[in-house]
């Protein structure tokens, strides 16, 4: 039986087959970003100016906005309150210019 529920499961599948698109480089980037934020915490991560974190407006607000690279963004957003939080990563995407 799967530890995750079934939900959970789509939900990972769609990240799956999301990422399979991106290019290795901004998987490794998202990685590593993530495992900041596990490590240290999202507050802190947030001090790093190379990301660029940075609320989103209109259509997205309530969203934030990550800096890969210079092409790519990892679009999320915070549950919770307090000192636990769940981040889920919404979208990976390429920024337009």
């Amino acid at each position: 039986m799967s530890k995750f529920s079934h939900a959970a499961s789509s939900e990972l599948a769609r990240v799956r087959k999301q990422l399979r698109k991106v290019p290795a480089y901004v998987v490794d980037a998202l990685l590593t970003w993530a495992d900041k934020v596990e490590v240290v915490g999202m507050a802190e991560v947030r001090k790093t100016k190379g990301y660029h974190d940075e609320p989103l407006k209109g259509g997205r607000k309530g969203q934030r906005s990550v800096r890969l690279s210079r092409q790519w963004r990892a679009i999320y957003e915070e549950h919770g309150a307090g000192e636990i939080r769940l981040v889920v990563v919404e979208e990976v995407v390429p920024h337009a210019y």
